[in-house]
C-alpha cells in the first residue's frame, strides 16, 4: 500500500460525485483551500486503484505521501490538523467532543434515513423522507439560535449537515414555513465559496432538475 501511496506527489481525494461522505469532506479540502487530485470513483476503470490503497473500495479515501485514510470523519478530522487554518474543530476539549458526539447523531441518524431515501424502496423511501422532514422540523428551533449548527463559527458539523440539506429537493422534501430558520441556515452554507466549490457536476445537476421538475 506504502509503494502506491509514496508515487503520488499532490493529495488525492477518491470521490463519488453523489456520496454526501465525499461532499463533507470536499467541503473541508475547500475550506482549506489545499491542493488536491480528486479523482472519481463513478466510473470502474478507478476502482482497481482504489481497491490497492483502500482494501474496503470505498469512498472517500484520501492519500497523503504514504499515508492512506478511508473514513470520512478521519479524513476530515486529519485535515483539520494538518492544516489549522481556518479551524473547523473547537479549541477547547468538552466542546470538542460535543462536536464529535454531534457528527456521530448524525451519521446513526440523518445517514442512516439518507441511505433508505436512496437505496430502500420506495415506500421505504418515502416513509424516511418524511421522519428526516420531521427531524428537521423540530430542530429548527436551535438552527435558529446561531448562524451555524451550534456555534457561531463554521465547524465540521456543518460540513456534515449541507451536503443533506443541499439534497432535499432532490429527494422530494420541501420545509414547511415552522422550518425557515433550516432553510435560511442552508441558504448561508451554500452562498459560501468554500461550498460552491466543492460541488461536483452531478451535484449541481441536482438543484436544477429539482428546479426544473417543479416548475
Amino acid at each position: 500500500m506504502a509503494i502506491v501511496a509514496n508515487k503520488r506527489s499532490i493529495m488525492t481525494l477518491y470521490s463519488s460525485s453523489m456520496d454526501i461522505y465525499s461532499h463533507r469532506v470536499r467541503i473541508v479540502l475547500a475550506e482549506k483551500g489545499v491542493a488536491v487530485d480528486v479523482i472519481n470513483t463513478d466510473s470502474n476503470e478507478k476502482l482497481e486503484d482504489l481497491l490497492e490503497l483502500n482494501p474496503y473500495g470505498n469512498t472517500p479515501t484520501l492519500v497523503d505521501r504514504d499515508l492512506v485514510l478511508y473514513d470520512a470523519n478521519i479524513i476530515m478530522e486529519y485535515l483539520d490538523e494538518r492544516f489549522p487554518h481556518p479551524p473547523l474543530m473547537p479549541v477547547y476539549p468538552v466542546a470538542r467532543a460535543k462536536t464529535r458526539l454531534m457528527i456521530y447523531r448524525i451519521d446513526k441518524e440523518w445517514s442512516a434515513l439518507v441511505r433508505q431515501i436512496e437505496a430502500g424502496k420506495p415506500d421505504e423511501a418515502q416513509t424516511a423522507g418524511k421522519e428526516l422532514r420531521n427531524y428537521l422540523v423540530k430542530l429548527a428551533p436551535v438552527f435558529a439560535n446561531s448562524a451555524f449548527f451550534l456555534n457561531e463559527d463554521f465547524t465540521l458539523v456543518d460540513c456534515c449537515i449541507a451536503p443533506i440539506l443541499w439534497r432535499l429537493p432532490a429527494w422530494g422534501i420541501t420545509l414547511p414555513p415552522e422550518a425557515k430558520a433550516v432553510t435560511k441556515y442552508a441558504e448561508r452554507v451554500f452562498e459560501r465559496d468554500s461550498f460552491q466549490a466543492s460541488l461536483t457536476e452531478a451535484e449541481q445537476d441536482l438543484r436544477k432538475l429539482a428546479k426544473a421538475e417543479t416548475a
